[in-house]
């Protein structure tokens, strides 16, 4: 297979709906976040074409459905191998529109195709409850109707892929509406999808905010699973209420990591980074707050600066580049104005990275120690390239700041002793806890988040169950057995 590279054209895109790929009268520039360019404009699925999808996804809804579980695990299959055919040139057109590493791009497509890949291995088998004499109880999965993906900029591929495994091997069709910022490797998956999958079973729109709100209220949905911002997931829970769809939220969080005293910072100083950083810094599941003991917080300062100062920054396309563009201005402007606001409330920035000159989104990466718990830059999600190094004085001081704020995705505890870190992370308040780790995610393992980050789980069998109804089967024998 050949490598990603920056395409030389952009294909002309298509909405994907009830088989069909179509244009609508209304249209969406989309950017470049390292030129500020115009790439490509997407047409937008008028609220007429979004009845027509959602009408597509019901007459699609009952052959679906009872279509035998390994026929339609086998025509995932198909799904996923035709989308690894196009894997460089959907690589290339995600990093287009996002931003990150050519190469990165490539490696998000592969690991939602493994999430994609362990569905189709996974089994919906009916649980006897009870069966005695007098009856038998038989609980049954049942699909819960045409679901609704809405995803977010950070990883379009990775997360669309998340949802549309599940959601079709549970006999549900699916309709994703990628966010408005990174519409175009998403279109075109919906495009490679009507070659293998029956008509209506999987649909690709693109559009705005209003494009989401109509999902959200639309009588003919009975599912969204959403990925984005906790402002947004609250919109969502309430746009839903009235017709009582069912919800998988993932809200986004403020990661705290701890790290014990006598945890080596030249041995994990290179992964504290990275969960801190990576997708330079967008990531729902990222290490945002760090806290390390006050006696070595000089060593733990010096040992990331001396990571941090090897990270090239640039153009997702040119060689050597580790890390992209903010993907978005409004997020950039963000990111700005946490750490002049930061800065501003006394605290210092220790390191500051170089970042290209130009139109793009570009924004260094700066470590910032000093903070107090109640700046916003670290009391809020950040979401770019900004880590904020914290110090406390006892153990429980620290658990006790962790679990402070509304958020709880994930965090971590950081030590050579195993027993200890276990110690303290079941005390932390989050979803997953990771020791030595942040963030490591697999098909095998749920993952969703406590408090305010979200409601339900995705990926592994309990993310499978998310994208079914329960149906319980009581028959009373008519003659004793």
């Amino acid at each position: 297979m050949s490598a990603p590279t920056r395409p030389v054209t952009i294909p002309t895109l298509r909405l994907s709906i009830g088989g069909e790929l179509l244009d609508s009268p209304e249209g969406l520039d989309v950017l470049d976040p390292a030129t500020a360019a115009v790439v490509t404009r997407v047409p937008v699925a008028t609220p007429e074409l979004l009845d027509r999808a959602v009408a597509a996804a019901r007459r699609a809804a009952p052959g679906w459905a009872a279509m035998p579980l390994p026929e339609r695990q086998q025509r995932v299959r198909a799904f996923a191998e035709l989308v690894e055919e196009h894997r460089s040139e959907l690589a290339a057109l995600l990093t287009l529109e996002q931003g990150k590493p050519v190469g990165r791009a490539y490696g998000e497509i592969g690991s939602g195709l493994a999430y994609v890949n362990a569905f189709t291995r996974m089994t919906l088998a009916d649980e006897v409850l009870k069966d005695d004499d007098g009856e038998l109880i038989r609980l049954r999965r049942v699909p819960v109707g045409v679901v609704a993906a809405i995803t977010a900029w950070n990883y379009p591929q990775m997360l669309s892929l998340w949802k549309i495994g599940p959601a079709l091997v549970a006999g549900n069709p699916v309709i994703v509406k990628p966010s408005p910022y990174t519409p175009v490797s998403t279109l075109r998956v919906g495009e490679l999808a009507q070659q293998v999958l029956p008509p209506g079973v999987l649909q690709v729109l693109a559009g705005g905010d209003e494009l989401g709100a109509r999902l959200t209220t639309h009588e003919g949905v009975d599912k969204i699973s959403f990925t984005g911002s906790r402002r947004a997931g609250r919109a969502v829970m309430a746009a839903a209420a009235p017709t009582m769809k069912r919800l998988t939220l993932e809200l986004g969080g403020n990661d705290p990591g701890i790290v014990l005293p006598d945890a080596d910072p030249g041995a994990i100083a290179a992964d504290l980074y990275a969960g801190g950083m990576s997708n330079c810094g967008q990531v729902c599941a990222g290490l945002k707050r760090l806290f390390v003991p006050t006696a070595r917080a000089g060593e733990f300062a010096e040992a990331l600066a001396t990571v941090a100062g090897t990270v090239v920054v640039g153009n997702g396309f040119d060689a050597g580049v580790d890390m992209g563009p903010v993907q978005n201005r409004p997020q950039l402007e963000r990111v700005q104005g946490l750490l002049a606001d930061a800065q501003r409330r006394g605290a210092e920035v220790y390191f500051r990275g170089r970042a290209p000159d130009g139109p793009g989104n570009w924004h260094p990466v700066v470590l910032v120690r000093g903070a107090g718990d109640d700046v916003p830059l670290v009391a809020e999600e950040q979401f770019g390239p900004v880590l904020p190094l914290l110090t406390y004085d006892t153990l429980d001081e620290a658990v006790a700041r962790a679990n402070r704020g509304p958020d709880g995705l994930g965090a971590s505890v950081w030590s050579d002793d195993e027993e200890a870190a276990e110690a303290v992370a079941t005390r932390l308040d989050a979803g997953t806890v990771w020791i030595n780790q942040h963030p490591m995610l697999s098909p095998d393992a749920p993952f969703g988040g406590r408090k305010q980050s979200g409601i339900g789980v995705e990926s592994s069998m309990l993310g499978l169950h998310a994208y079914t109804d329960v149906s319980v089967l009581r028959v009373k024998h008519s003659v004793p057995r």
